[in-house]
């Protein structure tokens, strides 16, 4: 299977998101969705920021390193794991985000289609209609991830997708729920898709990095909708790496401690990989 990159619907967004074919038995899928920078210029047309302020706003928002380290991961896992990774900037779209009441970052303008900066300040304009962006980059995206769970579960009878974040030492203004522990590894848990089996393998996965902690600051696990709470085969659990671990904060380069973290995600990618096929034998 070749790569598939855009959605063949949408002709004018190429290269917004890539799905990278691993082993034909993996049942993981690692899910980048912030980890780019890219936006494309008609969509700068409508940000209210200047370039400097711009590219401050990205050092806080992006999660630097995490399509790297999702490659050197699947590099070096036993069984090649599936890899679904975003192109573009979520200021772009937030491909993690609902697109309606349901999701509760509206109330500081970080929905779908961020109107608000990291730091509260004017993004958009308030009244600006998130429906285009949805339109053109939002939906094919999230078909696109539904088609890559389907076809995990018509090879393998599961799917596993392992959600690859970082985020930053000190709480951001924009966040509901800062206030809690922000240890060096936070897993993100939905109480239906992530099984106790697959935190128990990431809890020993990193345990060497100084400290995992369980929905704190952020907790979730991304699910595509057509399988959210309907198919328990589907298994999720989000992964997020607070920054100071690895890189200078904030936009700064990596450090020396992206090796370990490599070390540890490919732990967890053949962990799961065993695990799966110790449940499915009878």
């Amino acid at each position: 299977m070749n790569d598939i990159h855009g959605s063949p619907d949408v002709p004018d967004s190429p290269g917004s998101f890539a799905l990278l074919p691993g082993a034909a038995h993996s049942p993981v899928i690692l899910h980048v969705p912030h980890s780019a920078r890219e936006i494309p210029a008609r969509v700068r047309d409508g940000i209210l920021l200047d370039d400097t302020a711009l590219d401050g706003e990205l050092d806080h928002i992006t999660d630097a390193y995490t399509a790297e380290l999702a490659a050197a991961a699947a590099e070096a896992a036993g069984l090649t794991p599936w890899r679904f990774v975003n192109r573009l900037s979520r200021l772009v779209v937030d491909p993690e985000r609902f697109t309606d009441e349901r999701e509760e970052m509206l109330a500081v303008g970080m929905g779908a289609v961020y109107t608000r900066t990291t730091h509260r300040a004017p993004l958009r304009p308030a009244d600006a209609d998130p429906r285009p962006l949805t339109d053109r980059f939002f939906h094919p995206y999230a078909r696109a991830m539904t088609e890559a769970v389907t076809g995990r579960l018509a090879a393998t009878g599961r799917a596993v997708i392992i959600d690859v974040h970082s985020y930053p030492t000190a709480r951001l203004p924009y966040e509901l729920h800062g206030d809690g522990p922000r240890p060096p590894v936070c897993l993100g848990t939905d109480s239906f898709h992530t099984p106790p089996e697959l935190v128990a393998l990431a809890e020993k996965a990193f345990a060497g990095l100084g400290g995992v902690g369980i929905d704190s600051p952020f907790s979730g696990a991304y699910v595509p909708l057509r399988y959210y709470e309907r198919q328990p085969e589907v298994t999720a659990l989000m992964v997020e790496i607070r920054r100071d671990t690895y890189m200078k904060e904030p936009g700064g380069p990596v450090g020396p401690g992206f090796p370990r973290l490599v070390s540890a995600l490919t732990t967890l990618v053949d962990a799961v990989d065993e695990w799966t096929r110790s449940v499915d034998t009878p």
